[in-house]
């Protein structure tokens, strides 16, 4: 399975906070979207090319890899996994975590929080 094979590839150079994320019928760019962290660009590069090589390995040829040349965040769209590897602090920048689950915790009798009274106030 491509996914086991992603995970493999972070594991074995050691990529960190690694986390899936699954946006099937929330998307239709992906059903699985994975983000790791490496620890400086030559890391975050590393671990982007070992995962294109499990990738290949598996008779998946990538559609796209993006960010290779700056290397602060790395793109690397499998089809239906998409993996995102970046530094720590860009990752905080971004939030894709946050992004991606924002409502996942709500019940359908549940009701979403309400804006702050500044924030009402000034629309």
């Amino acid at each position: 399975m491509l996914r086991n094979r992603v995970v493999a590839a972070l594991e074995d150079l050691k990529a960190k906070d690694v986390v899936e994320i699954d946006v099937r019928g929330k998307t239709s760019i992906a059903d699985l979207l994975i983000i790791a962290s490496g620890t400086s660009s030559r890391h975050v590069k590393s671990i982007a090319d070992e995962v294109v090589k499990f990738a290949k390995q598996a008779g998946v040829l990538p559609l796209g890899v993006e960010g290779q040349d700056e290397a602060e965040w790395v793109l690397v769209d499998l089809g239906d996994i998409i993996i995102h590897v970046m530094l720590p602090r860009i990752r905080e920048f971004y939030g894709l975590e946050r992004l991606w689950t924002v409502g996942d915790g709500l019940e359908d009798d549940d009701e979403a929080p309400e804006a702050p009274e500044a924030q009402r106030q000034a629309d």
